[in-house]
């Protein structure tokens, strides 16, 4: 059975040319399944979808065999399933600031896991571990909005693990990190997926989603599936890289990164973010 089935799903915001169109695929559990595609092509919408954030305007998407609609995530009253789903679900926006709402770093991360009623003490001991696993225990009494902006995605990042998530969705989750944070974040990531997560990386940066990733998909700009395959095999196919603006003719890949050669760049440059949203 797998974790998530997606079927001919379609989303269309208000005003708005569709943002995915008829995609459909499957996920298995403890998967490491990369997003790619260029800025614009539903890939963040995907996320919220998969998050029960947002519903299909067509098709259907399944969690554990169960469809997620407003009925079974919002209006149900005795929802057992939407509490289930919440809990087991973590999602990673791309933009930090949005995440961050809470006076203080430990009022964030206590937030998801006081929705659920945990009992204080529980709450407590759950923050400070997060806290000390991600190294911002010195962080506890500082206003989120206040920190660098690698400190404010490892408090985002915190805030979504206190309630044990088994699935993380990650949206551009390398976007404006420093050298050494996104080092870190890798490290994170393949701890989390020892620990049998399933993590989905939506994102445009090739390098992470070869550093984490077994399997791929890849969205064109048309919003629809262009391909699917193994990390190698897509990273490898160059001209489908091209083809949905992944890449361009002066990127080339060597060992383990894509690289820019050209009079502009030095020898080994790293493909650049870029800031806009699907």
């Amino acid at each position: 059975m797998s974790l998530y089935e997606l079927s001919d799903v379609t989303y269309s915001y208000p005003g708005q040319i569709n943002a995915l169109q008829d995609v459909s695929f499957t996920v298995e559990s403890g998967e490491k399944l990369a997003i790619l595609g260029a800025n614009g092509s539903g890939k963040s919408t995907l996320l919220k979808l998969m998050a029960g954030l947002i519903f299909p305007s067509a098709g259907t998407i399944a969690w554990s065999s169960q469809l997620l609609t407003k009925k079974t995530l919002v209006t149900s009253k005795k929802n057992t399933f939407m509490q289930n789903f919440r809990q087991k679900i973590g999602i990673l926006f791309q933009n930090a600031d949005v995440q961050l709402f809470c006076p203080t770093v430990f009022d964030e991360i206590a937030f998801g896991p006081m929705q659920l009623n945990m009992p204080k003490i529980e709450v407590e001991n759950r923050v400070i571990e997060v806290m000390e696993m991600l190294g911002i225990t010195h962080l506890r009494n500082r206003t989120p909005y206040a920190l660098s902006g690698g400190e404010k995605k490892r408090v985002a990042i915190a805030s979504i693990l206190p309630v044990n998530p088994d699935v993380l969705l990650l949206d551009e989750p390398t976007a404006a990190l420093d050298p050494r944070t996104q080092s870190w974040l890798e490290e994170f990531l393949h701890s989390m997926a020892k620990a049998g997560k399933t993590i989905i990386l939506a994102t445009h940066d090739l390098d992470i989603a070869d550093a984490i990733c077994d399997r791929v998909i890849v969205f064109g700009e048309d919003h629809r599936i262009a391909a699917t395959g193994t990390t190698h095999d897509i990273l490898e196919n160059r001209d489908l890289l091209l083809q949905v603006n992944l890449v361009h003719e002066h990127y080339h890949h060597h060992g383990e990164s894509w690289h820019k050669h050209g009079e502009a760049w030095h020898e080994h440059s790293h493909i650049p973010d870029k800031d806009s949203h699907d």
